[in-house]
């Protein structure tokens, strides 16, 4: 098959979370297994300059009509780290910022111009692909509205669309919709139209001609009016076209036996190397070290949707034990005010470390025991993936798709490869903590869990195969 994958970033070139990787991975994936692939997203500033890319010009400028406005975009094409093409759409007004979507904690008041335009770029790139494509398939709200466009502009192309995260819409107000110039008769509670505004997501779910989220659990939870984000009627609609799978993740760019920024390598069958990580995080952070306890870790986005909210209320009884917690991560600024609080007033035991710093996260992960995933809601779970890899053994809440990576420890039958809990309440994780505590305290138990953890299985090959399947249900539907 020819296809074309959109989103708006690209680990590592370009990336805030989980759908950059997942242009990372897939891309890579359906490529060694014999399809042409091309990837094709926003030309942000530095991405024409950075060596890793190589971009060049190819020549071709297309002309846009947004709204009233008549834009051009220059395609630029180069090839990712890992030998996949790479179109860029290049229009400096719009791309070339300081932020991706947003800067100083404030999103663009034009971000619905900015991706509206890179949609339409999208669908102009794809029709004059030859051979022609096979399948355009888009990723999150930046590219929902190209299922549309296709559709309106009668380019007979087959679309998926992926939900990486469905709390975030590109909700927009009403008047944008001016800037998609497809006919009124899109803008109604059948297409585009949500309580007056302008939904690009749910665009994305009505058009598509398969939806795909990115696990079993979270496909299945988005159809309830607990995680729909309001959207759930929409989903249960268009239920027969929806589609859970698993992200893959990076083995070899999170593999800490070949990660030079690690204080030693280490793997399942020597970690002597994970226990000079430990001693160096903790060194590095003015940690004293905790000669019986764990060290704990959160490598993540300060965000409600990550649970937050339930480790406030134990992180005191947490710390009141001789353990060490590392949080690393940015976002709410009351949640972050709150930490910095939390780190004075445990200086010798907690460090809180405002920043996204992908190779510091190695290095917290690396040296940490274990690593806390509260979330409310997980749709994938790659900070579960990572942990593992590292040996880091998470406690998590069973949820998305934590719930489908982690297999809980069964003390009886000495299986699992994680602590979950169910409820969403402090208490019913502060349980999960405790009893990750105690069978830490067994050296042998512990061992048997990080190894199982270390040598889990969740390359992108698994899930190219699936998405290959959604291709063909795609193709296989009427014009």
């Amino acid at each position: 098959m020819k296809i074309l994958l959109a989103g708006s970033e690209l680990s590592p070139l370009v990336r805030t979370g989980g759908l950059g990787d997942a242009l990372e991975g897939l891309p890579s994936a359906l490529a060694r297994r014999g399809h042409e692939v091309s990837v094709v997203l926003p030309c942000y500033r530095g991405l024409r300059e950075d060596p890793r890319l190589g971009a060049r010009s190819t020549g071709v400028h297309l002309g846009i009509q947004a709204g009233r406005k008549r834009l051009e975009a220059e395609i630029l094409v180069g090839e990712s780290p890992e030998g996949v093409q790479v179109f860029l759409v290049r229009r400096d007004e719009a791309f070339d910022r300081s932020g991706i979507y947003g800067a100083d904690g404030r999103d663009y008041e034009d971000n619905a111009e900015r991706f509206i335009f890179f949609s339409k770029a999208v669908v102009e790139l794809a029709r004059r692909v030859t051979p022609p494509l096979d399948i355009v398939h888009v990723h999150d709200w930046q590219t929902a509205l190209v299922p549309a466009l296709l559709r309106e502009w009668g380019i007979p192309l087959k679309s998926v669309f992926t939900v990486h995260n469905l709390a975030y819409q590109g909700n927009f107000l009403g008047w944008d919709f001016e800037l998609t110039n497809v006919p009124g008769h899109y803008f109604n509670e059948h297409g585009l139209e949500f309580y007056g505004r302008l939904n690009l997501l749910k665009g994305g779910l009505v058009y598509a001609d398969q939806v795909t989220t990115v696990s079993d659990r979270y496909a299945r939870e988005i159809c309830t009016p607990e995680y729909g984000c309001g959207l759930d009627s929409v989903l249960v609609q268009n239920a027969g076209k929806l589609t859970g799978i698993l992200n893959g993740a990076d083995h070899l760019g999170w593999d800490p036996s070949k990660d030079g920024s690690l204080a030693a390598p280490f793997s399942s069958g020597d970690l002597s190397g994970k226990r000079a990580c430990r001693k160096a995080l903790l060194r590095d952070l003015g940690l004293r070290e905790a000669p019986v306890g764990p060290v704990f870790a959160m490598t993540t986005r300060l965000a409600e949707q990550k649970g937050i909210d339930l480790l406030l209320p134990v992180l005191d009884r947490l710390l009141a034990d001789d353990v060490r917690l590392i949080i690393l991560g940015e976002g709410d600024s009351a949640y972050e005010r709150e930490l910095m609080v939390a780190s004075k007033r445990h200086a010798e035991r907690f460090r809180y470390l405002r920043s996204a710093d992908p190779k510091l996260a190695h290095q917290v992960l690396a040296g940490a025991d274990i690593s806390l995933i509260p979330s409310h809601a997980e749709p994938s779970g790659l900070s579960a993936m990572y942990s593992l890899r590292h040996g880091t053994v998470p406690v998590a809440r069973a949820t998305g798709g934590l719930h489908q990576i982690l297999a809980d420890y069964d003390a009886g039958t000495a299986s699992g490869t994680g602590f979950l809990f169910f409820d969403y309440r402090a208490e019913a994780f502060f349980d999960a903590i405790l009893r990750a505590k105690q069978v830490y305290s067994v050296q042998e138990k512990w061992t048997q869990i990080m190894t199982r953890a270390m040598n889990a299985d969740f390359s992108w090959d698994r899930a190219a195969k699936a998405y290959e399947a959604v291709y063909a249900k795609a193709l296989s539907q009427p014009a």
